[in-house]
């Protein structure tokens, strides 16, 4: 290499010097993303974010105003239009995109019954209390050593909601197993034990009696009555009415049919209590109303509480024996299944 420090100036200025690109395209995809805008240069260049922040807002209530506006003018052409209007857009959702579950059940007017289905259904475990020949009684129990104000406030107030329904709270160190076998001759039908962590409810374990199956639900977004600013009085002692809704498949079916021999089989009209579980993408939601009839046409609801939301995680071949039962349906065995494709897979 050469000392000469000339030489060295002149290769130095032979290489091509690189162009600084303007801010704009050096976004890259974050600018490809905003395309929207309407004036980008402008919008950037703004560096007082008060000001920045009043000008995306005007741009957005500029894009929700022009929405409205083409939703309007589409419902004035379907009115005018009448029967030959086009059909009306659906958006996707994560219900109508579902994967097929061969396991749904298609009865009624969606297809055939199938007789197979509804003869396993009329020979599982809760065929006896479908076919009413004993009264629900229903053990409601904490897990050892409860020490939550929340979870007994809640034992009670499932205690006024489930007819014949007992709450006890576990005072000793007994396990499930020899509870199972205690209920069993004081002739309960179901037990449920409300799990808990940190004082807070965190699951569910419902228990069919005699000869199962079992299930646990994960317990989430509950609000007592306290939390509710509701009263315990305004929940009558007359039996309530059941609503199952959007238990789709066979495991569903049998999710909904343990939830619905909980309660007992002949309602209570005059009391005009109705308790919902709704399963919304394997959320079961509960909710509890009374209804009031105004006319033919209108009716008010008033909810009395309590509400929470539940999530199977798994359901179990007869009583609670986690060392040596036999599990039927477990959601560790299926996460690899819900995570492929890019749709979603739901099972009830």
């Amino acid at each position: 290499m050469s000392d000469d420090p000339q030489e060295v100036m002149d290769v130095e200025e032979e290489k091509p010097k690189r162009r600084r690109k303007p801010k704009g395209e050096r976004r890259g995809k974050a600018s490809a993303a905003l395309q929207f805008l309407p004036d980008q240069s402008t919008f950037f260049t703004i560096k007082n974010k008060q000001r920045r922040q009043e000008e995306w807002r005007k741009i957005k209530k500029e894009k929700k105003k022009a929405k409205s506006d083409a939703r309007d003018a589409r419902e004035k052409e379907r009115k005018a239009l009448g029967d030959k209007a086009p059909p009306k857009q659906i958006p996707n959702t994560l219900d109508n995109t579902r994967e097929k579950d061969p396991t749904v059940l298609q009865t009624g007017e969606n297809g055939e019954v199938d007789e197979e289905v509804e003869k396993d259904l009329t020979q599982d475990e809760f065929s006896t209390y479908f076919e009413r020949s004993y009264v629900p009684k229903v053990l409601i129990t904490s897990s050892e050593l409860c020490q939550g104000t929340k979870t007994r406030a809640f034992m009670k107030e499932l205690e006024r909601i489930i007819p014949n329904g007992e709450s006890i709270i576990r005072k000793n160190k007994s396990s499930v197993k020899k509870m199972v076998e205690e209920a069993k001759e004081r002739n309960y039908s179901d037990i449920l034990i409300i799990n808990e962590d940190r004082k807070k409810p965190n699951g569910l374990l419902v228990i069919h009696l005699p000869d199962g199956p079992t299930g646990y639900f994960k317990l989430t977004n509950l609000k007592t009555l306290k939390c509710m600013k509701r009263p315990m009085d305004h929940i009558t002692l007359h039996r309530p009415e059941v609503i199952l809704n959007n238990f789709t498949t066979r495991l569903g079916h049998g999710i909904a049919r343990m939830l619905a021999s909980l309660f007992h089989y002949d309602p209570e009209f005059r009391g005009k209590r109705v308790a919902t579980f709704h399963n919304q993408r394997d959320y079961i939601f509960f909710r509890h109303h009374q209804y009031h009839i105004k006319s033919e046409d209108k009716v008010r609801l008033h909810e009395l509480g309590p509400r929470f939301t539940l999530k199977l995680k798994w359901l179990q071949e007869g009583t609670f024996d986690t060392k040596y039962g036999e599990y039927e349906w477990n959601i560790a065995d299926k996460r690899h299944q819900l995570e492929t494709g890019h749709r979603k897979r739901f099972y009830l």
